[in-house]
């Protein structure tokens, strides 16, 4: 199944903004990650690990550790002022028998 990972995967969150064809910085740039327990971690650029590839490219990597827990992960990328795009998302770990 597309988008689910399992322990010791790397999930690689990204997202294009574009004004119009062209890939384009936004003034701003927040990444949400909402875990299945309910709780959301917001990061803002250029904060760790919200990274920028090159323009109007960014990602975030997070990696699926023993401690990570199975279930529905959502997330966003939010951007504001010369490029104003909103991108959601969602994948799902799969618990481990080991």
């Amino acid at each position: 199944m597309a988008n689910t990972y399992d322990i010791g995967d790397l999930v690689t969150m990204s997202a294009v903004f574009k004004a119009g064809a062209v890939e384009t910085n936004p003034t701003t740039i927040t990444h949400k990650i909402k875990i299945p327990a309910g709780t959301i971690t917001t990061t803002l650029y250029p904060a760790s690990p919200l990274i920028k590839d090159a323009d109007g490219n960014y990602h975030v990597d997070f990696p699926i550790t023993s401690t990570t827990a199975a279930g529905t992960y959502y997330y966003t990328f939010i951007g504001t002022g010369a490029c104003q795009v909103v991108e959601e998302a969602s994948f799902e770990v799969r618990p481990s028998a080991f």
